[in-house]
């Protein structure tokens, strides 16, 4: 997967969280980010791969993410390898 397509699901993925106030209240426990470093990096790739990391985390989460997207958790994977700390299986 190309890193653009990895962050346009990354962004769909924040887009989720964040019409979630709960979800986005865990996010930003967890990550220390305040709402506006939050803005001020959206576009930020290692930003993006911490929001896949955030989905991927909890199952129901994902689950309930790919429904919304009707993207399969396998493509969430594969798109959190294409971004920075992602790993990659050789």
């Amino acid at each position: 997967m190309k890193s653009e397509q990895a962050e346009t699901i990354a962004l769909q993925a924040l887009s989720f969280l964040v019409r979630d106030d709960k979800l986005l209240s865990h996010f930003l426990m967890t990550t220390g980010l305040t709402p506006q470093e939050l803005k001020k990096r959206i576009r930020e790739p290692d930003l993006l791969g911490g929001v896949l990391d955030a989905i991927l985390s909890n199952d129901t989460i994902l689950l309930d993410f790919c429904n919304a997207t009707s993207l399969s958790p396998e493509t969430i994977v594969m798109a959190r390898r294409a971004l920075p700390g992602g790993f990659t299986i050789e």
